[in-house]
């Protein structure tokens, strides 16, 4: 799947990865497409992801990190051979996003980004989440790191609203104050539906932006977000005329059990582009 070179990645089964898939599947906000490669930021680190004839490239100076940042060590063809084998009528969603990857991403990061994207789309989080980087996050060289949590506590609710995060400003505030990194790396012992009872008493986070946070922080896998892109593959394939996005993600996570997670992603990337 990859060799780990002297300053860089080379990912050598394009059957598994493509960046593009990748960064456009509604997991992150905070990657920049330049000229012939993209520039992925999390939290103070950043890659560069290339591709050159059969091959991507990553190079970064941080390795380890971006090897499981992208998942690197897992055969996602097991996850679509079990798919093929057990819901075969999604051939063509699993073809259509052969590529995607599930991101392990910074913490910090990903709380506050959820949350900002609550009711909102894609260009205006990507928007915000790059004004914070920017205006409070350090100068690194290339790019401006995600704002450290004691950063992120100093800052006011007109910040926020300067940002473009609109009546989420004070919300953030709330959130980002109750936010305690020791405690936030606990929760990586508690089971789903635990963890998921204790990211709704903060402020700003439901009961979707919690299973976003569930997904992409603590790699928790019998989640199934669901937002208008799910809700209309809903529609199509299990049952038209239920409207209560409560019972869509249990049936949805009743059925597909362990690649809940991986099955959200074909599922919003296949729809928010072929709709």
């Amino acid at each position: 799947m990859f060799k780990v070179k002297k300053d860089y990645i080379e990912i050598n089964d394009l059957s598994q990865f493509n960046i593009d898939q990748i960064l456009e599947s509604g997991q992150i906000f905070s990657y920049e497409k330049m000229r012939d490669y993209y520039l992925v930021l999390s939290g103070n680190k950043c890659a560069k992801v290339k591709k050159e004839n059969n091959v991507v490239k990553i190079f970064t100076s941080d390795i380890d990190y971006f090897i499981n940042f992208f998942d690197l060590k897992s055969d996602y063809n097991v996850y679509k051979k079990i798919i093929l084998e057990n819901f075969p009528q999604f051939v063509q969603i699993l073809n259509y996003g052969y590529g995607i990857r599930m991101l392990k991403q910074d913490m910090v990061e990903m709380f506050v980004s959820w949350a900002i994207s609550a009711n909102n789309n894609i260009k205006r989080i990507k928007k915000s989440i790059k004004y914070l980087r920017e205006n409070a996050g350090e100068n690194m060289g290339e790019f401006y790191s995600f704002p450290t949590l004691d950063k992120l506590k100093q800052l006011d609710e007109k910040f926020f609203i300067a940002a473009g995060c609109g009546y989420r400003a004070s919300q953030l505030v709330r959130l980002i104050d109750a936010l305690d990194f020791q405690k936030l790396k606990d929760y990586y012992y508690l089971e789903t539906s635990v963890l998921k009872n204790e990211l709704l008493k903060y402020c700003g986070i439901g009961s979707k932006v919690a299973d976003c946070i569930l997904m992409s922080v603590y790699d928790k896998k019998d989640v199934f977000p669901v937002d208008t892109w799910i809700e209309k593959v809903y529609h199509q394939y299990f049952n038209e005329n239920e409207k209560d996005r409560k019972k869509m993600r249990e049936n949805l996570v009743h059925t597909f059990q362990n690649l809940s997670a991986y099955i959200q992603q074909l599922f919003f990337y296949f729809k928010r582009f072929t709709n």
